[in-house]
C-alpha cells in the first residue's frame, strides 16, 4: 500500500470511529494529538520516540504514521537512521521486517521530494 493510500485509508478509518466514539474514545484522541505537540521536547523529537516505541511494539500502522510525521518534521536520513536502530536494539530481531517497512516508507517519501525539486 502507497503511503497516500495509507493516509486516506486512516483517516477514513479515523473518521468512521469518531462516527461512533464515545467520550473516552474522544479523549483519548485528543490525548493522543496533544501529546505529540511542541514542548519541552520539540515536537521532532517526540515523533522520533513515537517511531522509536511503534517499532519496538511492532505496530506497523503506527511505524508508518511516525515514518510520515518523523519526515514532516524534518527529521534527517542521519536521526531517522539513528532511531531505527535504537528501535532494533530495544525491539530485538523480530523489529526486523518493520523496520525494512518502515525504511521503504522512509525512502517512498526522500524519492517524492527529490523528484519534486527537479
Amino acid at each position: 500500500m502507497s503511503l497516500d493510500d495509507f493516509q486516506r485509508e486512516r483517516e477514513r478509518l479515523n473518521d468512521l470511529v469518531m462516527k461512533y466514539a464515545g467520550q473516552s474514545i474522544k479523549r483519548f484522541w485528543s490525548l493522543d494529538g496533544q501529546v505529540y505537540r511542541d514542548g519541552a521536547l520539540p515536537a521532532r523529537t517526540k515523533e522520533l520516540l513515537g517511531l522509536v516505541a511503534s517499532l519496538a511494539l511492532r505496530c506497523d500502522d503506527c511505524v508508518k504514521y511516525h515514518v510520515i510525521q518523523c519526515f514532516e518534521t524534518g527529521i534527517t536520513n542521519e536521526e531517522f537512521a539513528e532511531a531505527m536502530a535504537v528501535g532494533l536494539i530495544v525491539g530485538g530481531s523480530i523489529t526486523i521486517p518493520h523496520l525494512r517497512r518502515a525504511f521503504e516508507a522512509w525512502d517512498e517519501l526522500q524519492t517524492r521530494r527529490a523528484q519534486q525539486t527537479v
